[in-house]
Parts: structure tokens; C-alpha cells; sequence
């Protein structure tokens, strides 16, 4: 009698051919495990590669949507730049009505603050040590204090930054001696 499915013949014969099946059985078993272990183990591998897909996914996703807020956030920080220019000329600013200065005034902070929800901030190193990883040195001013060498004594312009990356660099006036 021949098995379908396999090489193994069955027959009625002697002990020597029951020992000779029983290893051929044996050899049969040892073949079908090893190719169930490495179907269990092409398997897994799979299934490790794809979580591993859906993981770089998600980062790719997380990625995008940084690079979106910075885009978007480049294009509001010029808005920031325009009331910043507005503030500065203090002399036409106080001019202003009161109540529509406080009114412009806190529409700022309430663009500083959505700007803020979404993990952008404002980099202002006044009085601090100059940083060239930071900072954009515009000029350097001469200083008679020692203490104020390297020392940031004037921001033109603020810095902003998206999570911990610099999205536009403070432009600042260095003091050295």
C-alpha cells in the first residue's frame, strides 16, 4: 500500500521491514519538523518585520506632521515679526488708542500662545552667553565689563524654536572686549 502523500510504502512483510518503516517514519517526522521550524520561524520573522513597518510608519507620520508645523510656523513667525516692528517704534505706539493697543497686544500672546500648544517658543537670549549653535551674531559692540564678553547686549530679532530644533535663529549684537 503507498501513501499519497509521501514516499513511504506499507506492507505485509517481515520484522525487517517493520524496523525500516519505523525509520523511514522517524526520518519522515524529522523532516516535517525541521519544515514546520522554519515555517515558524519565517513566520515570526514576518510578523517582527511588519511590526517594524508599522513603527517606522508611525515615525514617518510623526515626522510629517513636525515638518508641517514648521512650515506653517515659518509663515506665522513673519506675522510675530510684524507686531514685534508695530511695538517697536514705541513712539507711534503709544500714540495709539489705549484700548486698541491692548486689544492688538493680546491678540500677540494669543498667536504666542497657540504657537506654544503646538510646541513652538520664542529663544530671547538677552544677557546670555553668546551661542553660535543658537545664535546669529549680527554685530559685535565693544564693551568696557569684562563679565560682558561674548554676552548677548542686544536681540534684533527673536529666535523660535519647534520642539528642541531651531526654526529660525536669534539675530543678536555681541558684546567684546
Amino acid at each position: 500500500m503507498q501513501d499519497e502523500n509521501n514516499d513511504i510504502t506499507f506492507s505485509d512483510e517481515t520484522e525487517d521491514n517493520s524496523a525500516s518503516l519505523v525509520k523511514k517514519l522517524r526520518e519522515k517526522i524529522r523532516e516535517l519538523e525541521q519544515k514546520n521550524q522554519e515555517y515558524l520561524t519565517g513566520w515570526q520573522k514576518e510578523r517582527a518585520d511588519g511590526i517594524n513597518l508599522r513603527k517606522k510608519l508611525e515615525e514617518e507620520k510623526i515626522e510629517f506632521s513636525k515638518f508641517a508645523k514648521e512650515d506653517i510656523s515659518t509663515e506665522l513667525i513673519s506675522v510675530l515679526d510684524s507686531f514685534d516692528s508695530a511695538f517697536k517704534n514705541k513712539e507711534l505706539w503709544e500714540k495709539v488708542d489705549k484700548n486698541w493697543r491692548q486689544g492688538v497686544e493680546y491678540i500677540h500672546t494669543q498667536l504666542i500662545n497657540v504657537l506654544a500648544n503646538h510646541g513652538i517658543s520664542v529663544i530671547c537670549p538677552l544677557g546670555e552667553k553668546f551661542d553660535p549653535q543658537r545664535d546669529e551674531a549680527i554685530e559685535n559692540v565693544a564693551v568696557e565689563n569684562p563679565d560682558d564678553d561674548h554676552k548677548i547686549i542686544e536681540v534684533l530679532s527673536v529666535g523660535y524654536k519647534l520642539q528642541n530644533k531651531i526654526i529660525r535663529a536669534p539675530k543678536v549684537r555681541v558684546g567684546g572686549v
